[in-house]
């Protein structure tokens, strides 16, 4: 199988090399920024943007938010199964 990403240095406009679980915290950030995140089931997602501002918004069952984020608080956020869409 040959893989379409070998020779390519990630770019913001590619489509996301992974998704990594996350685990919401107040004080850590993710492991690696994410450029977008995805979340399974609704509630509230409250994060940090790559900006430095921290929004709350409430999602539906299975949302894509596309924005930069470097974490996701435990407070305030009750959606679950949340993924963090990296390109790195």
């Amino acid at each position: 199988m040959t893989n379409p990403f070998a020779d390519r240095a990630p770019a913001l406009s590619d489509p996301a090399r992974d998704m990594l679980p996350v685990t919401p915290s107040d004080s850590t950030n993710l492991s690696t920024t994410a450029v977008a995140l995805y979340i399974e089931e609704a509630g509230t997602v409250v994060f940090d943007t790559v900006a430095g501002n921290t929004r709350t918004v409430k999602v539906t069952d299975y949302a894509v938010l596309p924005v930069g984020v470097r974490r996701v608080r435990a407070t305030g956020t009750t959606a679950t199964g949340i993924f963090a869409l990296v390109i790195a």
